[in-house]
């Protein structure tokens, strides 16, 4: 049986914090290579269909903190609550984005890091909820909990509606690329990018946990940068693009 080792989490936590930073000085000024930014940059030889690619790239997600917590441990309510509450998002991910997504073939080379990533961050979270976190009998009551769930919900919510809206763009066999309209999109351009930072952010607060907030900052250098490439993409295709549309926080950026 596995038990607690608070190095071992805050290493892991710390090797996360900084490949969010290295993530953050790659794409910052040059999009990652695959969707839409992969026409204008060379085109990888090695290509995996989309719905493939996330299905195998998720996997992990969901199967590392479900497994983890098969283990013979008790890792109290709110320890077992937060791992599934993790494992019904990657269960989205994993199980039905897939299945509907409409993207373009990924690159080979972008699948077998996100995979990686995903068996890393997998583990680390679940094995810190799982034997390390240790919560009062009244967290579900804390202000950080009940608020950091909302957002999560609120967050989670967005990110699904907003990947709906998406896929609604086009019709099947199409490959072209639509201005969104809709939901968040009437406000930015990375609606689904918010969702999900918004969504990790308030994951973190709700288990106020360094592997969360790592995690959350993490996505916001990843994805962050990604809707701000969208938006400049959007802004230089479409000539009819909205001016007052922000890239990725309402009315702000």
């Amino acid at each position: 049986s596995m038990q607690c080792f608070p190095s071992l989490v805050l290493a892991l936590s710390s090797l996360l914090g900084a490949l969010a930073l290295l993530q953050l000085s790659l794409y910052l000024r040059v999009p990652s290579r695959y969707g839409k930014h992969e026409e204008r940059l060379c085109r990888p030889r090695g290509r995996v269909p989309a719905r493939c690619a996330w299905f195998l790239q998720e996997l992990p997600s969901f199967l590392v903190p479900a497994l983890t917590s098969t283990e013979p441990h008790e890792p109290g309510l709110a320890g077992a609550a937060f791992t599934w509450t993790c494992c019904s998002f990657f269960w989205d991910r994993t199980f039905i984005y897939p299945f509907f997504t409409r993207g373009r073939p990924f690159p080979l080379q972008l699948l077998f890091f996100g995979t990686l990533f995903c068996i890393y961050n997998g583990f680390l979270q679940g094995y810190y909820l799982i034997y390390c976190a240790e919560y009062p009998n009244d967290w579900c009551t804390d202000i950080r909990f009940t608020s950091g769930l909302l957002l999560f919900l609120l967050g989670m919510g967005i990110n699904i509606h907003s990947d709906l809206l998406l896929r609604q763009l086009r019709k099947p066999g199409e490959v072209t690329y639509k201005i969104p309209q809709g939901g968040l999109f009437t406000y930015v351009s990375g609606a689904n990018y918010f969702g999900e930072i918004v969504e990790w952010f308030g994951f973190a607060i709700a288990t106020w946990s360094l592997p969360a907030f790592a995690f959350a900052f993490f996505t916001l250098c990843c994805i962050g940068p990604r809707a701000y490439h969208h938006h400049r993409y959007y802004l230089k295709t479409f000539t009819d693009y909205p001016k007052s549309r922000k890239a990725l926080i309402p009315f702000v950026f």
